[in-house]
């Protein structure tokens, strides 16, 4: 029998009728630093048509995960599927599925935010009329038409954020990878951007990104993996996750272990009260 998996179908249910494959499928992913163990055999299945997060502690092994499942990083050992497509096996099929704003975006500075996107779209292989036509569409809805000359050396960060995304989304991509998309951004920034995501996910497309930040998370996800230490704590639709918890930051906190922490505070009495020195 074939491989299902490897053909883009996700098989069929107990009817007979075809199920489409999760948006990713890992299993047994590992990835190690030197004497540094980043990754840790994780196996997960994020469904397709959702906004998910994928949330955990700073270290807690988010980016290296969204490097692998992404392909901009070779795993140590495990199996990568996004779509249905094998990540190493087939990464054109996989490639030409996903769009990916990685964390530290590097951009082509020199050239505009109007030339980046009309390389970008070319380089996917759309014709340069619907390139130009989508471009002038994003450019609009993240507000940066005013910019779209300008070098991108020269954007803000929140500009930069927006720009990346909109070569992420200009090919029209099945999945959208986002590693700490709002980090940086301003207020204003990050509600276009918000915006456009849920616009996105609302059309059936898959939006998976990662955070520390449980409000935010909270507020724009249905479903979320905890990770810490390398190691998937829980995943599932958000109020699963959450429990009894009166917040996902209280739920996230219980799971990796954060919680009842707070007599180590205790050690730094000498802090506060504005005197010089400390001397009281």
């Amino acid at each position: 029998m074939p491989d299902i998996r490897a053909t883009g179908t996700g098989g069929t249910d107990a009817g007979g009728a075809p199920v489409a494959p999760p948006a990713v499928r890992v299993e047994g992913l590992w990835k190690r630093f030197g004497e540094q163990i980043a990754v840790s055999g994780i196996d997960l299945t994020l469904p397709a048509g959702r906004f998910i997060g994928l949330v955990g502690p700073n270290g807690a092994g988010k980016t290296t995960t969204l490097s692998m499942v992404t392909g901009l990083l070779r795993p140590d050992q495990g199996r990568v599927e996004v779509a249905g497509h094998d990540v190493w096996r087939d990464p054109v099929a996989v490639k030409s599925r996903i769009g990916v704003l990685p964390e530290g975006l590097r951009l082509f500075e020199r050239l505009s935010g109007r030339e980046l996107l009309a390389y970008t779209g070319r380089l996917r292989g759309l014709p340069g009329a619907e390139v130009d036509k989508r471009a002038d569409q994003l450019l609009g809805v993240l507000d940066l038409t005013g910019s779209q000359n300008k070098l991108v050396v020269d954007y803000s960060t929140g500009m930069r954020k927006k720009i990346g995304l909109a070569a992420a989304l200009l090919h029209n991509p099945e999945v959208l990878f986002l590693d700490e998309p709002f980090e940086g951004v301003d207020p204003v920034s990050a509600q276009t951007i918000r915006g456009v995501l849920e616009r996105y996910t609302s059309s059936g497309a898959t939006v998976v990104f990662s955070s520390h930040v449980m409000e935010l998370v909270e507020s724009l996800c249905d479903w979320v993996a905890v990770m810490a230490g390398g190691r998937i704590r829980a995943q599932g639709p958000l109020a699963d996750v959450r429990g009894d918890a009166p917040s996902l930051q209280s739920a996230f906190l219980e799971l990796v272990g954060a919680t009842g922490r707070d007599t180590a505070h205790e050690a730094l009495d000498w802090l506060g009260g504005g005197s010089a020195g400390g001397a009281r």
